[in-house]
Order: structure tokens, then C-alpha cells, then sequence
């Protein structure tokens, strides 16, 4: 075999929360380099879940890990051609492509919501996938069901 596995990278944990997935979820919000940028968004982000979460025993922390678990999907469709035709069928996920897959849901979501600064977007975006709500736990929500609807196709599964 010629190409490789690329060798995974240990992640420094981040300086405020000492935590690796804190670290990772700023790099993938992270634009041109500009990490500090990303991780004063995050933690501006943070300080406004703090003031805004009406849980009192949950941390800003604890509420973005709720939301991204409750953002992240356990099954997904994926395309496989078969006998001309392509059909969608049902997957389970890697753990490590769930959180990712989380993250950039999360993200993405909240790029796409109309608060003033992207802190602000994403501290509503964490506290509504807290809560169960939001465009990217409807994502998940969506993504279950058409994997749902896809379960007579998953004896293709390779």
C-alpha cells in the first residue's frame, strides 16, 4: 500500500477549559488561521450561555456538550450503486465522524443564524440544541429519519 494512514495529531487542551474537544470544535470554527480570533469567539460565546441558561447546576461547558450530544447522529445514508441503480443506505457512524459531523452541524447552523456577532449566534445555537431544539438538532432529527426510511436497503450495506 502506498499512501499511508495519516498519523492523528494529539490535540493541545484549551487554555480556559482544559479540554481537547474544546480545542477541536475551534479549529473547525476556526477561518484563515486565525485561531485566537476563533477562540475569543468561543469563549465570548460561553460567557453569554452563562448569563442566558436558566439550568443553575449545569456549567456553559456541560450545556455545549449536552448540545452537541444532542446534535450528534448515530446512523446516516450513504450512496451505493447497485446494479445501475443507487440506493441510500442506512450506516452506523464512527464515534470520532459522529463529533465532527456534530460540530459542523453546529457550526454551520449557527453561521447561518441572523444574531448581530457569531458569538451570539452560536451561544443561541448551543442553548436552543440544549434544549432539543434548533436547525442543526432538526438536522440530526431529518438525518435519522431518512435513514429510517431508507432500512429496506440496508442488507446492500458493504
Amino acid at each position: 500500500m502506498r499512501k499511508r494512514q495519516a498519523k492523528k495529531r494529539p490535540l493541545l487542551p484549551d487554555p480556559r477549559y482544559n479540554d481537547q474537544l474544546v480545542t477541536r470544535f475551534v479549529n473547525m470554527m476556526m477561518w484563515d488561521g486565525k485561531k485566537s480570533v476563533a477562540f475569543k469567539i468561543f469563549y465570548d460565546a460561553m460567557d453569554i450561555v452563562e448569563q442566558k441558561k436558566t439550568d443553575e447546576e449545569k456549567s456553559a461547558l456541560e450545556l455545549w456538550k449536552d448540545a452537541l450530544s444532542n446534535v450528534m447522529p448515530h446512523v446516516e445514508v450513504r450512496s451505493r450503486r447497485v446494479g445501475g441503480a443507487t440506493f441510500q443506505i442506512p450506516m452506523q457512524i464512527r464515534p470520532d465522524r459522529k463529533i465532527s459531523t456534530a460540530m459542523k452541524w453546529l457550526i454551520n447552523y449557527s453561521r447561518k443564524r441572523n444574531e448581530k456577532s457569531m458569538a451570539q449566534r452560536l451561544a443561541a445555537e448551543v442553548i436552543a440544541a440544549a434544549k432539543e431544539e434548533g436547525a442543526a438538532v432538526k438536522k440530526r432529527v431529518d438525518t435519522h429519519k431518512m435513514a429510517e426510511a431508507n432500512k429496506a436497503f440496508s442488507h446492500f450495506r458493504f
